[in-house]
């Protein structure tokens, strides 16, 4: 057997024994090392199985041989791929950006067990992602969720530790609601694949019982996810956790709880049950629009950039909810695509602020004043990543929302459409309030001589890249919408409607 058929069992394996090693070692070089080539690896070896899933089909992999459904199965489908290159590619472009910011911000002796934990977070993330496990699922919702509280309670500033109280409060809510979900599905049914279950479900869906599993289920992962208003942990998660945290949790924790709603809602439940028989899209749809306005409204009275961007991405979660909402092809699609390319917007602009908060010493907005003239090229990520919330031609936002756009239309709710359209203007004030502090305000005193000769490379380049990926999602979307509308199609088979 070649390397390529054990990908989908490597691409969680692999972070997990590597972070046990870097715990073990107990070394800042290896560490470092370690945490690079484990992540520009993951993505090598998503790309390589997407590749596969395009040639020959969805690849299943029976952990140590035992067939499914008694043995743990790993599929990888489309929709699989796209989340996969969600989370390694963001750990691809933070890993170069990574030891220059842990350096910075994580005293020397922490440094292995903070990377240690990052390298489990990403393992359980691709794992929530691989799996076709019900429970594993949970498994690797805890792994990531017990990892991430620590990488947050990291942060420089004492206020982390109360973030990631709070953070570890919620989440464990969260997970205990999907436990009982899945538990209580599994009591019906008498099996955890996902395959299984699906094929077992119909006969029994009339049960209270599925329906107080299913409940559970869209409860703990609205929780995880941050839909407002169960979105409390996230401001504080963001602003305090460390800038590499920051930057990858943004870009891809929320990112990958949507994909596990949508693989429950589609692939075990199916979508006729959810949206025909379950009133789960008129139930979203209002907790969407909310999120969309107060996510965007919170945001501009921030004067911490972190907790702005934080409040935006409650609103930017609520644009991916209503076209998951709306039940059919064209708002998953529409859905698939901003979860990509608000994954690379977060990234890039935490990750800005990562060097932001390196030069200058913090992420309030007079840290900013003056950045045009002392910190020109990182001035002009911040801006693009802005242009992208708020959905500007030729950014990859603009793409988001006109797929968002057109799949109301398609679905005969114009008025979802005015207030998708409404909601990004109130981006446009938060995004001006950057703008008119980095261009039209004077530099705080000691900025310039702070911001004096060239940024480190290492961490300006991660932000520069992510900030044009943002232009090049909104003029090539052969990446992101044709492989979320192949993912989609896909779908059908779950009940979707085209």
């Amino acid at each position: 057997m070649s390397l390529v058929t054990h990908l989908p069992a490597l691409q969680v394996a692999t972070p997990l024994v590597a972070a046990l090693f870097v715990a073990i070692v107990g070394r800042r070089s290896f560490a470092y090392a370690v945490l690079v080539l484990v992540s520009l690896a993951s993505f090598a070896s998503a790309v390589t199985l997407t590749i596969e899933v395009l040639n020959q089909g969805p690849i299943s992999y029976e952990m140590g041989g035992w067939a499914p459904p008694w043995g743990i199965e790993y599929r990888i489908d489309l929709l699989t791929c796209l989340a996969l290159l969600l989370v390694s590619g963001i750990a691809a472009i933070c890993a170069p950006y990574a030891p220059a910011s842990i350096s910075a911000e994580i005293p020397e002796k922490r440094i292995p067990s903070f990377v240690a934990m990052y390298l489990l977070a990403l393992a359980g993330l691709s794992g929530m992602v691989a799996t076709g496990d019900a429970f594993n699922i949970y498994v690797f919702i805890e792994i990531t969720s017990l990892s991430t509280y620590a990488l947050v309670a990291m942060g420089p500033d004492r206020r982390a530790l109360s973030a990631a109280f709070q953070y570890l409060i919620i989440g464990t809510i969260g997970a205990t609601f999907i436990l009982i979900g899945i538990g209580l599905i599994y009591m019906m049914t008498g099996t955890l694949n996902i395959a299984d279950l699906a094929q077992r479900l119909p006969a029994v869906e009339g049960s209270r019982v599925v329906v107080a599993g299913f409940a559970f289920l869209v409860i703990g992962l609205a929780i995880k996810i941050a839909l407002f208003p169960l979105h409390v942990w996230l401001p504080n998660a963001y602003a305090f956790a460390p800038s590499l945290v920051s930057a990858f949790q943004a870009a891809t924790a929320t990112k990958v709880g949507i994909y596990v709603l949508l693989r429950f809602i589609v692939s075990v439940f199916g979508a006729s049950y959810a949206f025909d028989a379950m009133p789960l899209g008129w139930t979203l749809i209002p907790f969407a629009v909310l999120a969309m306005f107060a996510g965007s409204l919170v945001a501009i009275f921030q004067v911490d950039v972190k907790r702005l961007l934080a409040y935006s991405s409650v609103a930017q979660i609520g644009y991916i909810m209503l076209g998951l909402a709306l039940g059919n092809q064209h708002g998953v699609s529409a859905a698939l695509i901003h979860l990509i390319n608000h994954g690379v917007m977060k990234a890039a602009l935490f990750l800005a602020l990562g060097l932001i908060a390196v030069r200058l010493g913090g992420t309030r907005l007079e840290h900013l004043q003056g950045l045009g003239r002392t910190m020109p090229v990182t001035a002009a990520a911040i801006v693009i990543g802005g242009l992208s919330l708020i959905g500007v031609p030729l950014t990859s936002g603009f793409i988001s929302k006109w797929y968002l756009v057109s799949a109301t239309l398609d679905a005969g709710m114009w008025p979802l459409a005015v207030l998708v359209m409404a909601s990004s203007l109130l981006a446009v004030i938060y995004v001006w309030r950057l703008v008119e502090t980095m261009y039209f305000r004077a530099p705080v005193e000691g900025a310039a001589e702070a911001c004096a000769g060239p940024s480190n490379p290492w961490l300006a380049w991660p932000a520069w890249f992510a900030a044009a990926l943002c232009i090049y999602l909104g003029i090539d979307t052969r990446a992101t919408a044709g492989l979320a509308e192949l993912a989609t199609r896909a779908l059908i088979g779950g009940g979707l409607t085209p």
